[in-house]
């Protein structure tokens, strides 16, 4: 049976849909067959991994209406095992209309299960929200990773994460656990960077990856290219760095393809 892993945190700007979308990316690239599952309505993930989504007709929003199976919307992409299941703007509507429904929060759970064991993975990328959407996506996921930004008030909002991640817990999914602590948009020039690295270390332990994704142009500029980072630029910092991450979430041994490189903050 294929991993669910849901991308969450509530607080904007994290890279959140960046690293669904790569480690989705380089998890296909291992030669695993993943999908990813869009459940946020600005369709982020959806064209940052090539898809048009004003051009979508069939999305997540017909299947948690349950008015779709999950096959029926899913569309491929240019890179080989990798499918995505699109969101599009209707997505904005579905937690006003499944407000009354019964067993809400398991429409995507439901959903995944028919198709589950034709994935090795299936990567979640939630809304920068704690409402129906994003209780959907941990439901249904087996794991949460989370990615924390190195900036100020970096564990802001991390304490009312934890809370819902162990209400949807205690309460609907009982084998829900944390894949993993990922720091994102690192700028080793600044102390700031070093001391959140530091605190995150200290409150969540062996759970912080040891890939810290940097600050990197290429990353940034992927998806208005409707590029992950691999198709993008493949050699850049940032595509090193996903790379080193998905050989991290393998459990295989980082083999990183910039020998004794210094983290390059300004380019590729």
């Amino acid at each position: 049976m294929g991993k669910v892993i849901t991308t969450c945190n509530q607080k904007g700007g994290t890279g959140k849909t960046t690293s669904a979308i790569n480690i989705a990316v380089y998890l296909a690239v291992a030669g695993k067959k993943v999908m990813l599952i869009d459940l946020d309505p600005q369709a982020n993930a959806t064209s940052g991994s090539g898809i048009n989504k004003h051009n979508v007709i069939k999305s997540t929003y017909h299947v948690l209406l349950e008015e779709l199976d999950i096959q029926d919307v899913l569309q491929p992409t240019a890179v080989p095992n990798f499918l995505v299941a699109p969101s599009n703007l209707d997505l904005t509507g579905a937690e006003v209309e499944l407000v009354g429904s019964l067993g809400r929060e398991y429409r995507l759970k439901r959903a995944l299960e028919k198709i589950k064991a034709e994935f090795d993975f299936m990567i979640i990328d939630s809304p920068p929200s704690l409402g129906l959407l994003t209780i959907n996506g941990l439901c249904a996921a087996d794991s949460v990773l989370i990615p924390v930004q190195c900036e100020y008030y970096a564990l802001e909002g991390l304490t009312q994460l934890n809370n819902t991640i162990r209400l949807v817990k205690d309460n609907i999914n009982p084998s829900l656990t944390i894949e993993g602590v990922l720091l994102t948009m690192a700028d080793y020039r600044t102390n700031l960077t070093k001391e959140v690295i530091q605190e995150v270390r200290k409150h969540f332990h062996e759970k912080v990856y040891q890939t810290v994704i940097p600050r990197n142009i290429r990353l940034t500029e992927a998806p208005s290219f409707g590029k992950p980072i691999f198709l993008y630029d493949k050699d850049s910092l940032g595509a090193q760095k996903y790379r080193e991450l998905c050989q991290e979430i393998l459990g295989l041994p980082i083999e990183s393809r910039l020998d004794n490189s210094t983290p390059r903050l300004d380019n590729s």
